[in-house]
């Protein structure tokens, strides 16, 4: 690891030379904000009710929506404060991101709190957060630089598959004993994005597609936790007091929005119905109440921050910050397909939240920080972006 030490320095050094100081993308800034405004807007029209309700939030109907246009203060403070750096800062600091990630999810089965059948967070005290939104990040940002610093080499298994191959195991591991299996496959899809923007070639992909299928047999097997997901999917409807529940309460809200919605607070599915109304299923709430025709609009605009996302990552004038802009582009991506597949049944319910709108205020300023560095590579975009 230090002849890849040595190399990401003099890639660092070619950074500096190559970045251009211009503007942060506008657009990209404006899609982003204005989800997060609608975000912010939905936690309260979802939480509302179970915040009046409950007695750990003393009552107060607006607990959770104040608290998470805190942290939507504090991550859009972040997000254009991390947009000043240059670039070849966050290659300079990918590997301590790496390795800090490493040792919170490492510390996560000795001093974190846990929450139904699973321990994922680490208590701060005045919130709690998961370890693997940092490890989400720091794979994008140290796979980019094991990318440039291996460029010539990607397509050898020495310097192209083991190093990487060698992380996410690592990773996934400390994750499944969590367990945390949504967000293992979310690291194990983002790592291999970046893999192939790399240059591994296709065949490799295969062999581990094939290997991750008998993994996932494995752990439908011998896991109880992840076998009961699987059966609750494949018919919610036979358990709808038990295990089913939840999506049942999901697929009602998103029936009973139609097309224009029950208007915005007048969902009925909020009011102690649909569990984590206001975290992971908030886009069956948004269905609900906002109808087919928001629900749609929300879409959109998450597709129109993507799509910005990816021209960004075409025009960028060096290789690092084309790998991190697509690489947090795709991560962006991959969790609100797979928020919505959840939500709508169409895979097997998990915890993966939606970005921007999801309640969780650590989340919420790491999904806003990955923004901060997308815009920070975009002043180094090529050349004028319609």
């Amino acid at each position: 690891m230090q002849y890849a030490g040595t190399r990401l320095d003099r890639g660092v050094v070619r950074e500096r030379k190559n970045t251009r100081n211009g503007n942060i993308d506008l657009p990209f800034a404006a899609l982003t904000l204005l989800l997060l405004t609608i975000g912010v807007v939905m936690v309260l029209s979802a939480s509302y009710a179970r915040a009046y309700y409950s007695a750990s939030t003393g009552h107060n109907a607006a607990y959770y929506f104040l608290r998470q246009l805190g942290f939507a203060a504090a991550g859009t403070a972040a997000m254009f404060l991390l947009s000043r750096l240059p670039m070849g800062f966050y290659r300079r600091m990918s590997f301590p991101a790496l390795a800090l990630s490493v040792a919170l999810l490492a510390l996560v089965p000795l001093i974190g709190v846990s929450q139904g059948d699973a321990k994922r967070w680490i208590d701060l005290g005045f919130t709690t957060f998961q370890p693997s939104e940092i490890a989400k990040a720091a794979v994008i940002l140290y796979f980019s630089a094991l990318i440039c610093a291996f460029r010539s080499e990607m397509s050898t298994v020495r310097r192209g598959i083991l190093p990487f191959a060698g992380v996410l195991a690592l990773l996934v591991l400390l994750l499944v004993l969590e367990p945390h299996f949504s967000a293992a496959v979310i690291i194990i899809a983002i790592g291999a994005v970046m893999m192939f923007l790399g240059g591994v070639r296709l065949r490799w992909f295969i062999g581990v597609g094939a290997a991750a299928l008998a993994a996932l047999g494995a752990v439908i097997t011998f896991f109880p936790y992840a076998s009961g997901r699987i059966s609750t999917w494949l018919d919610p409807f036979a358990n709808t007091s038990g295990d089913g529940y939840q999506i049942v309460q999901s697929l009602y809200s998103i029936g009973s929005g139609g097309l224009f919605g029950l208007g915005l607070g007048q969902g009925r599915q909020t009011y102690m119905y649909l569990p984590e109304e206001h975290n992971d299923f908030i886009f069956a709430v948004v269905c609900e109440e906002l109808g087919f025709t928001g629900a749609m609009l929300v879409l959109l605009l998450f597709a129109a921050l993507i799509v910005r996302g990816y021209r960004l990552a075409m025009r960028m004038r060096s290789r690092y910050s084309f790998l991190v802009t697509a690489g947090i582009t795709t991560l962006l991506a991959i969790q609100v397909i797979l928020n919505v597949a959840v939500v709508t049944n169409l895979v097997p319910c998990t915890g993966i939240s939606l970005p921007f709108f999801s309640y969780g205020g650590t989340a919420l300023v790491i999904q806003l920080a990955e923004m901060g560095i997308v815009l920070s590579a975009s002043r180094e975009a090529d050349g004028w972006l319609p």
